[in-house]
């Protein structure tokens, strides 16, 4: 008769997985912002909304181009020509659009749930969150790129109809242009960083509005501290740098505002919601 022997048991084999490079988490972010179905049609539509605004403004004004005078028509080129290549009405709706698939891009996580699966599946969130801000800056900055050139060719091409058209040789145009490339990104990274801090998906759209939106058109420029306030808001910053060089500043308002520092605003508004969310995001996961 043989004597059992006992065998010891043997430790699992560890098993050395790569440890996830940033590049897989830029991968990762990308996929999940274009799944998501509301940040497709949002920029699509978005982008056909923007063109058509300002499309129109530019068919308005050649409408109308029989009954101005003499020195209306002076005065609209170039001033109006560039005005009518990224109206005041898309401004608004960019601010909106935007500022609303910014914070869809992150609070769509925590309404499903979905950001504790992440947070299981990459530990390092702070690392995480940096993935998806730079993934959404691109998206916002190219969205801002077409929307802007497209915007731009297409109501000069309107308004060289009646010679009212400018070129891109024109002073100022790329401040204006650069203006209006990068209220898209600035909008959004806000929206992001408002949805760390809310992750309601209902009570951070109404936040985003409100901030982006709302709120500045309670303010004015007739009293210091307003002004201040009103020309630290996006909205008011694209007016300002949205002007042509040269164009003479509106005598009845008090406190212009100072076209170099409304870059800081747009910095500021920028870094400020990635930073909120980078502290926030990277904290909570419900």
């Amino acid at each position: 008769m043989t004597a059992l022997t006992s065998v010891a048991p043997t430790a699992p084999l560890a098993v050395d997985e790569p440890r996830a490079r940033f590049r897989d988490l830029l991968l990762g972010e990308w996929f999940k912002l274009i799944s998501l179905r509301s940040i497709r049609w949002g920029l699509l539509l978005g982008l056909l909304g923007l063109v058509f605004l300002n499309v129109n403004a530019a068919i308005a004004d050649v409408n109308d181009w029989d009954h101005f005078s003499p020195g209306m028509r002076e005065f609209f080129v170039p001033s109006g020509s560039l005005a009518a290549s990224f109206t005041n009405n898309a401004c608004i709706a960019t601010l909106l659009i935007t500022g609303c698939l910014g914070a869809v891009a992150l609070v769509s996580e925590y309404s499903t749930g979905q950001i504790r699966t992440t947070f299981a599946a990459v530990p390092a969130r702070q690392a995480l969150i940096s993935a998806k801000i730079v993934v959404l800056t691109v998206v916002m900055t190219a969205f801002g790129v077409v929307a802007t050139a497209v915007s731009f060719w297409a109501s000069q091409a309107v308004l060289s109809g009646k010679h009212a058209g400018i070129s891109l040789a024109e002073p100022g145009i790329w401040r204006a242009l650069l203006a209006s490339t990068l209220l898209p990104p600035v909008c959004a990274l806000t929206g992001l960083g408002l949805a760390a801090i809310v992750r309601h998906s209902v009570a951070t759209v109404v936040t985003t509005v409100t901030v982006l939106l709302l709120i500045p058109n309670f303010m004015s420029e007739n009293h210091h501290w307003s002004a201040c306030l009103y020309h630290a808001t996006p909205f008011r910053a694209w007016q300002v740098l949205h002007d042509l060089v040269g164009t003479p500043v509106n005598p009845h308002i008090p406190f212009p505002a100072d076209p170099a520092g409304e870059w800081w605003v747009y910095a500021a508004w920028a870094v400020g919601g990635a930073l909120a969310a980078l502290f926030f995001g990277s904290r909570r996961d419900v």
